[in-house]
């Protein structure tokens, strides 16, 4: 165990230590905030250090190093010669790997100010909804009740839409039961309708019968008549009737008014004969109306009797037609009646006709 007299001096096993130690700052810039660059300490290793950096070295290898001076000066030559190719290898992929950190930092950053844009966005949607309340962010707990309530009202409509849609189905089904009901009530009025009317056939046969035929004109004719005596009778009795909305009414008003302005001027006059007079003459025009109104009530029975006793002639005119149907089926009846009995004849004579024949043939024979 040597001890160096001269610490100053330089020891070349010392010097092989620390080259093999060697230590480099390298400039890392880790944030785009911090403009000052941050200085990180790599170790890199000698090309020829054997052993492990964390095992210690025993006495014995130090003395050996001590007592060859120059031995290992070839092996320190070498880890020399070849300590700067790995430390520019080194430095290379560091800068590559600070690059490709670089890029992925400017990614990351790309991604949050996208994510910072779509929570703002997405904060401004929901900021002026109504489930959120006023002077409020929207948080997420008010969205989940808020989609949670949503859910449930959409259960609570389909369920009351399928309901709605079942009556829907039971309304349709009871439609057409009541429209299948109503086209058979249908078909069964207007059977009873073709049913209640009366045969076209048996009509025309009544009209092309020519006695029938002039009944009927005759019967026309008359009702003719009697609509025009109704008509004169309904004028001449609306104009004796008092109406004041009338022509005649007002006629008659103004009549009464100049009557009563000359029974003034006779009243002052103070002539009693011609006030008895005219008493008179107005009793008199009273008789004459109610024989009017006599007269017309007469009139009216009258045309009573005569709508009466047309309608009779018209059962009348019916209850023949049926009798002279009923007279011509007797007739055709009886014409086919004789027509068979003359038929019946005619086979009995040829009958007896052959039967003569026959014994006379027989006799000629003989």
């Amino acid at each position: 165990n040597r001890v160096d007299p001269s610490p100053n001096k330089l020891n070349p096993k010392n010097l092989n230590r620390r080259r093999s130690r060697q230590t480099t700052l390298l400039p890392l810039r880790l944030s785009t905030t911090n403009k000052s660059p941050t200085f990180v300490e790599m170790e890199f290793p000698a090309a020829n250090a054997t052993r492990a950096s964390g095992s210690k070295r025993s006495f014995d290898d130090l003395e050996d190093d001590e007592d060859d001076i120059f031995g290992s000066k070839k092996g320190r030559t070498k880890a020399e010669e070849d300590a700067p190719g790995v430390t520019t290898s080194m430095i290379l992929s560091l800068r590559e790997s600070l690059k490709n950190c670089k890029d992925e930092l400017a990614s990351c950053q790309n991604e949050l100010e996208s994510a910072k844009t779509e929570i703002i966005k997405w904060k401004s949607a929901f900021q002026n909804e109504s489930f959120v309340p006023a002077g409020k962010s929207p948080e997420p707990r008010f969205l989940i009740d808020y989609i949670q309530n949503l859910k449930s009202s959409e259960r609570s409509l389909k369920e009351q839409l399928e309901i709605a849609k079942r009556k829907e189905a039971s309304c349709i089904v009871q439609y057409a039961k009541r429209e299948q009901e109503m086209a058979e009530l249908k078909s069964a009025v207007r059977d009873l309708k073709s049913q209640l009317k009366p045969a076209s056939m048996q009509a025309r046969r009544l009209l092309l019968d020519p006695a029938i035929h002039e009944e009927f004109s005759r019967l026309k004719n008359l009702v003719e008549e009697k609509d025009k005596k109704i008509k004169e009778l309904q004028d001449s009795y609306t104009a004796v009737t008092f109406t004041p909305l009338g022509v005649k009414g007002r006629m008659l008003m103004e009549k009464c008014k100049t009557l009563q302005e000359e029974n003034e001027e006779i009243g002052r006059q103070a002539a009693e004969g011609k006030i008895h007079e005219l008493a008179m003459k107005l009793s008199v025009q009273k008789s004459q109306n109610a024989e009017l109104r006599k007269q017309f009530e007469g009139l009216f029975k009258h045309m009573e009797g005569l709508t009466n006793d047309a309608e009779r002639s018209n059962e009348t005119v019916i209850i023949l037609q049926d009798k002279l149907e009923e007279k011509e089926k007797e007739k055709e009846l009886e014409r086919v009646k004789k027509g068979m009995e003359g038929v019946v004849v005619a086979d009995d004579v040829d009958d007896d006709a052959h039967d003569d024949e026959d014994p006379k043939e027989i006799d000629g024979g003989e």
